[in-house]
């Protein structure tokens, strides 16, 4: 393998590296502007958030609906469709882990465990379902279906733990516990870090592989790259589309279903605390890329550690170094217009745009 290969293998992860490197010494400048140490800063941040144990455990906890929920969005990315939906999805993922872990009782754990997180997948894949039904049937733009369809879910959630599903004597919106048989097992005892985490690293190792070793993979490039071509190549773009979407779903259903049955142990209206969304910065940092090398899906896996640990450590960091909590959400912003910058390139490289091709 030549220089020049190894360095096309490398890229999808060094650029978010590059970008994330970059976003922090802006964040530098940002907390000198604040009157506080950036070093300071920075070694509290990432002291508590990946260093001390229950600090590392807080990390993996929110790692990973972030991580299932960005590989959501990359696959759909890789089918050619922008899936905007994530948010909506996690908490129709809650909700169907919910049911199963509520509503049937009586039998082990090794079986109602996998049933409990099929339910969540199965609910939030329908949920993908929809938009890309009607964005191959219908023509329906799936950025807006996707995003009306966030809030008809919130608001679908919301109602159902104040009625329903409301526990007995509940103080505020949530459901009763669901059975201990569905519960994912901690980890690292003491913390909050469950199994979620370890279905998480393993779905994006079977996502990789879907997509870069095998005829379904080149099927879902091919319809993202040139849908004419695919259709040439005989190859069913609807059903490619309405896919991926599902898949979408699926994905960020399982991060719903992980907050439900790893960490929360009952469905509440606000299931997520805006996962859905950062996902979506988190998937665009390397999916761009994708469209010249194929291994960023490990790029989305270091890019969700980078996130949640900034979530992680930001209050430490606001109590230690007296940072703005603010200051995180704006190293995250910085880090998604370096990563944007950091594609402008490529392209350009690549002569994408470029008339006189």
């Amino acid at each position: 393998m030549t220089i020049n290969n190894r360095f096309q293998t490398l890229l999808p992860i060094l650029s978010p590296l590059i970008a994330i490197i970059s976003a922090l010494l802006v964040g530098a400048g940002l907390i000198l502007l604040a009157g506080a140490n950036p070093i300071v800063a920075y070694t509290a941040l990432f002291q508590e958030s990946l260093t001390t144990y229950f600090g590392f455990g807080n990390t993996l906890t929110k790692m990973t609906p972030l991580l299932f929920t960005s590989l959501g969005v990359l696959v759909a990315l890789r089918g050619g469709q922008f899936n905007i939906g994530g948010e909506g999805q996690i908490y129709l993922g809650a909700l169907g882990s919910s049911l199963i872990g509520l509503y049937i009782q009586g039998i082990p754990a090794f079986i109602h465990i996998p049933l409990a997180l099929f339910g969540g997948f199965i609910f939030g894949a329908a949920w993908g379902f929809i938009p890309g039904y009607l964005k191959a049937i219908k023509g329906v733009n799936e950025v807006i279906t996707t995003l009306l369809l966030n809030y008809i879910a919130m608001n679908l959630i919301s109602y159902l733990v104040q009625n329903p599903l409301k526990a007995p004597n509940a103080p505020s919106p949530y459901s009763p516990l669901i059975a201990k048989t569905a519960q994912l097992p901690i980890i690292l005892p003491g913390s909050l870090a469950h199994a979620g985490i370890l279905l998480a690293l393993i779905t994006a190792g079977i996502l990789w592989v879907l997509l870069v070793r095998s005829p379904l993979g080149y099927q879902i490039n091919t319809v993202g790259f040139n849908p004419i071509a695919a259709r040439y190549a005989k190859i069913s773009v609807e059903q490619t589309i309405m896919l991926v979407m599902s898949l979408a779903g699926g994905l960020a259903g399982l991060a719903g279903a992980c907050e439900v049955m790893g960490l929360k142990y009952r469905l509440f209206a606000q299931v997520s605390p805006g996962y859905g969304f950062d996902a979506i910065a988190i998937a665009l940092l390397t999916a761009g890329i994708a469209f010249f090398s194929r291994g960023s899906i490990w790029g989305v896996v270091l890019t969700s550690l980078f996130f949640a640990s900034l979530r992680s450590g930001a209050n430490i960091m606001q109590r230690s170094a007296g940072v703005p909590v603010t200051v995180v959400y704006a190293i995250q912003g910085f880090t998604v217009l370096f990563m944007a910058i950091a594609l402008a390139l490529e392209y350009k490289k690549q002569g994408i745009g470029n008339n006189n091709n």
